[in-house]
């Protein structure tokens, strides 16, 4: 197996593949843009030959015909050099307000509306979404934040690790896009209806006093906790590169964020993972 590391970006349409490139160029790696798929074996080639070490390359995914077949292309550099694809995804509300921000044209806009544009790409892409080793929403994700997901879940070098994310939210602006696992806790007693609480988050002692003192959260952590106990070692022997847990509430400043932390220090001092924490709406208007 050669030494050279190569990660696909790909992606949708105003989803943050140059920004997800600038990221790995801060990471030291050698970026490739617009490459067309009938290039990459000889590129490939040339850069065994320079000892570059780390690339990253976002192929032109939605040329000419002519110009190459994208799935055929990654999935021999999958074989020869087991490569990884990064895939990124968004909301396409948020998709629609980029390409109106920017005053881009997208892609495909020949379908019609901008929405309509974005379903097209996701049924285009879908065949690269399928060979993702690693999916990741940017929808609420700073330039900062891409970066810390991209480096903990591709370029870590220390062998036999995967990148543990625990995401809260809340349902009512929508689920993450990219969540492996999903955990609902509206089932548990809400700190919202406490004048007291309300204002307060889920990081704040008195509500996960309050949130205790539900008589159903010691066994629904405990059956969760084992749970993942059982799964996150077989998906690290699976090869997984990373795995986003998502634990979900009504608003995702309460409940979510409390259960979310309680899960996450299961796994603190586990070496085999890293762990990270998102409170994807906790910064939403009260």
């Amino acid at each position: 197996m050669s030494p050279l590391r190569i990660v696909f970006v790909t992606g949708l349409a105003g989803a943050g593949q140059s920004q997800a490139i600038k990221s790995f160029e801060d990471l030291d790696f050698y970026c490739i843009e617009h490459l067309p798929p009938v290039a990459l074996d000889a590129v490939v080639t040339a850069l065994e030959q320079a000892a570059t070490r780390d690339v990253a390359i976002a192929l032109d995914v939605r040329g000419n015909e002519r110009l190459g077949d994208p799935c055929a292309a990654i999935d021999r550099v999958i074989r020869t050099h087991n490569a990884q694809v990064l895939f990124l995804d968004a909301d396409d509300d948020l998709l629609v307000r980029r390409f109106s921000q920017t005053r881009r044209r997208h892609p495909f806009s020949r379908a019609g509306s901008v929405r309509e544009a974005i379903d097209a790409d996701r049924r285009a892409l879908a065949p690269l979404r399928e060979r993702a080793t690693v999916v990741m929403d940017t929808t609420n994700l700073t330039h900062a934040a891409l970066k810390e997901r991209i480096s903990a879940a591709l370029v870590a070098d220390r062998p036999a690790r995967m990148a543990v994310t625990f995401v809260s939210f809340g349902f009512k602006y929508g689920v993450p896009v990219d969540l492996d696992l999903l955990f609902d806790v509206r089932f548990l007693r809400n700190p919202n209806y406490e004048d007291a609480l309300a204002p307060l988050t889920g990081d704040d002692p008195a509500v996960g006093a309050f949130i205790a003192e539900d008589p159903s959260l010691e066994p629904f952590v405990e059956k969760v906790g084992d749970l993942l106990d059982y799964l996150l070692p077989r998906y690290l022997a699976e090869g997984k590169a990373q795995l986003t847990i998502g634990v979900g509430c009504t608003g995702g400043r309460h409940r979510s964020v409390y259960v979310a932390r309680r899960l996450l220090a299961r796994l603190d001092g586990d070496k085999r993972f890293d762990l990270a924490f998102e409170a994807r709406d906790l910064g939403r208007a009260w």
